[in-house]
């Protein structure tokens, strides 16, 4: 007897229907997978056999194919151990599911017959609503994360054998339900706040601007002067996400396994600080079975890179190309998979080897050719792509010891969010959505200055030693600051604090 169950795999962050076709025929008891099954699916069939007998079901003494449809398509992870057990359990007439046009089934299975937590489930949830299946049944613990999908009846399953009862109607299985504004809020108050940080007025200022523009931002100070406890306030005055960016995020943690489980929904942007040991592979992505890296685990958030230096050359010009796109493509042999990276890069180093270059209460014993071969290591193309470098210097007793707080996110956010509207109204229409994303030909368009500002601006140049590649990036800024002070034009002084942000293309610190 024939049987077929609905089951979904995944390439990059999209899902893919999988077809569960499982023949029992006449011959000696044989069971076997086909349809390009990889070692977790081929073990399934342990899994799956196990199961079936320690739910009390009977598993056939027959010739028992089970083939995975598509079969051009390589099937990877033990995701499809509950649909096989169900198409056998039908074929086998011991199951009977109502409307199997419409039912997908997904989950991992123990030996016992329990469901385990599946990776990836939202994504499959979200393709398969798209190709008309309405009903869902997914480990209990993904529940929540496939619920938050609108028209998707979503059921939590915690064994093989609740399944047979909810079928049979001896006890059915209640439907999951999300409260998705009530996620928002609570998630919500998860943040760090700026009012916690003294003194650093300079630096709050500038992670404000690249904030508001989306810019990326380097932090060069000497050890403890705070550039990490900033760093991992700036998801806090970012935009809040919409659900549509929030449904995105969820789906990249979704597939690397690393949403929490009393998360169902990421509404707060991500903040990802991987150790400068990291390699190129968790950075961007890869593996023999293609994962999510650190760029794309921080996509709509924040990639907190301390100890820029630290890093090896080769993992820096990895993020070259995705920082520019907004995307990361793993080509593998079978397949080439493109996971999104839309981050604002922040990072921090110090100013030399020793960390005390410029410093006023401690001595460098860093000789010039030192500075200049630790300065050296990040290299000029990546230093491209990063519109702010601000100098943090060391806290003085007097900024520690104050009793009252400093101005707080939320208030920092409103002036944010004005900017990022007046930037949305500008760019109605155009495929950009802030300041860092304009090109050569829309910075002449936007940022247009006049006689005052380019001599300043030249000025700057021949006086501070600036690279040519500091021209659009101050430009850049500028209008960000711009923007923020609720001015159509740039100005003179948006022009001169722009200039502040550009130190490592100074010739020599001042």
């Amino acid at each position: 007897m024939l049987a077929q169950i609905n089951s979904c795999g995944l390439l990059g962050i999209d899902g893919y229907a999988v077809r569960v076709e499982t023949d029992i025929g006449n011959g000696l008891p044989h069971y076997d997978i086909v349809g390009l099954p990889d070692a977790a699916v081929r073990e399934s069939k342990e899994r799956v056999h196990a199961a079936i007998k320690n739910s009390g079901f009977g598993f056939p003494a027959k010739k028992v194919v089970v083939n995975l449809a598509p079969a051009s398509l390589k099937k990877e992870g033990a995701s499809y151990d509950l649909p096989i057990a169900v198409s056998i359990l039908c074929a086998t007439n011991q199951l009977c599911v109502q409307e199997p046009d419409r039912t997908m089934f997904i989950g991992e299975l123990s030996l016992d017959g329990c469901v385990y937590t599946t990776r990836g489930v939202l994504p499959m949830v979200i393709s398969s609503r798209e190709r008309g299946f309405t009903e869902f049944f997914v480990p209990a613990k993904n529940a929540a994360e496939a619920s938050v999908v609108e028209g998707a009846n979503v059921y939590p399953v915690e064994s093989l054998k609740q399944l047979l009862d909810h079928f049979t109607g001896t006890q059915r299985i209640e439907r999951c339900r999300s409260d998705i504004g009530g996620i928002f809020m609570n998630n919500a108050s998860k943040t760090l706040d700026f009012c916690d940080v003294k003194g650093q007025e300079n630096v709050k200022r500038a992670l404000e601007i690249a904030a508001a523009g989306n810019h990326n931002v380097l932090m060069i100070g000497p050890p403890g002067s705070g550039k990490t406890m900033l760093a991992q306030r700036i998801p806090g005055i970012l935009p809040d996400m919409t659900f549509e960016e929030a449904l995105e995020v969820t789906k990249i943690h979704s597939i690397a396994g690393t949403l929490p489980a009393d998360m169902p929904l990421v509404t707060v942007r991500p903040f990802r600080s991987p150790h400068h040991t990291v390699s190129a592979a968790g950075l961007s992505g890869g593996g023999s079975v293609p994962r999510p890296g650190e760029l794309s685990l921080a996509h709509n958030g924040v990639l907190f890179l301390d100890e820029l230096p630290e890093f090896r050359r080769e993992v820096l010009e990895v993020m070259r190309q995705p920082l520019e796109d907004g995307s990361v493509t793993i080509s593998r042999v079978s397949a080439s998979l493109t996971y999104p990276c839309n981050t604002m890069l922040v990072a921090s180093m110090n100013p030399c080897k020793c960390g005390y270059f410029g410093d006023s209460n401690h001595r460098c014993i860093c000789s010039p050719a030192q500075i200049d071969a630790y300065r050296s290591r990040i290299s000029g193309p990546l230093l491209d792509r990063i519109d702010i470098q601000t100098e943090v210097a060391a806290v003085d007793y007097a900024s520690l010891s104050k009793t009252e707080r400093g101005e707080c996110s939320a208030d920092i956010k409103k002036r944010v969010n004005a900017a990022r509207a007046v930037q949305a109204k500008r760019y109605e229409g155009l495929p950009i959505y802030s300041n860092s994303q304009l090109n050569a030909g829309q910075i002449e368009k936007y940022c247009k200055i006049g006689s005052s500002e380019h001599k300043l601006l030249r000025n700057a140049f021949d006086r501070l030693g600036l690279s040519a590649r500091a021209y659009s990036r101050i430009l850049k800024v500028a209008r960000t600051i711009a923007d923020l002070e609720g001015e159509e034009n740039i100005c003179t002084a948006h022009i001169a604090e722009a200039i502040q942000y550009r130190s490592l293309d100074r010739k020599y610190f001042e």
